[in-house]
């Protein structure tokens, strides 16, 4: 045994606690010493790296989700709005039956509303436009016309597209049976 090591006490009655307590004592110290203010803010809190990371992320993540819900948003509209041109094309074709006289259901293209016999005019919202394709007799000017009914449940058939952008949404009416058919999967 050196003088070395019975200076510091560690080898001279051969335990482990010696040793242990040594280690922490001399290496738990950093070689640069931090002031006590700076290694209190280290341990309890973020540094400003950190912080423009988490804020970087966050701001990309609310944008890619923000486009996502508007995409969604705007898909629904429309899709609601084809639905309840479908409800009108059918309490239209429920009158004819029930009344036992032809119905019609008008459309004004320029105005891109829609009126079902007894109640008033529905305009779709501004970013849609309605297209209309019918029987040459029910066309009731360049941009306006209808689909009818008879008593029987048969019509003058066609179709009738609700737009947005590129987005084609299709209400098929077939002429023999009044059938209504919404072509959910927009083209």
């Amino acid at each position: 045994m050196t003088n070395r090591d019975s200076e510091f006490g560690i080898w001279d009655s051969g335990k482990q606690a010696g040793a242990q307590q040594y280690l922490r004592l001399h290496f738990t110290q950093s070689l640069i010493p931090i002031p006590e203010s700076r290694a209190r803010l280290r341990a309890h809190g973020f540094t400003l790296i950190e912080m423009i990371a988490v804020i970087v992320l966050l701001a990309i993540v609310m944008t890619v989700v923000t486009i996502s819900f508007s995409k969604s948003l705007q898909s629904a509209r429309i899709r609601g709005a084809s639905r309840d041109l479908v409800a009108a094309l059918r309490y239209t074709r429920g009158q004819a039956i029930v009344k036992g006289e032809q119905e019609v259901l008008v459309l004004d293209l320029d105005n891109n509303s829609y009126t079902a016999p007894g109640k008033g005019a529905v305009k779709l919202p501004k970013d849609m436009t309605l297209r209309l394709t019918t029987a040459e007799q029910e066309q009731t000017g360049a941009n306006a016309g209808g689909i009818r009914f008879f008593a029987d449940g048969s019509s003058t058939g066609g179709h009738i597209s609700v737009l947005q952008g590129q987005r084609e949404w299709r209400i098929n009416v077939a002429w023999l049976t009044g059938d209504i058919a919404l072509d959910d999967k927009p083209e």
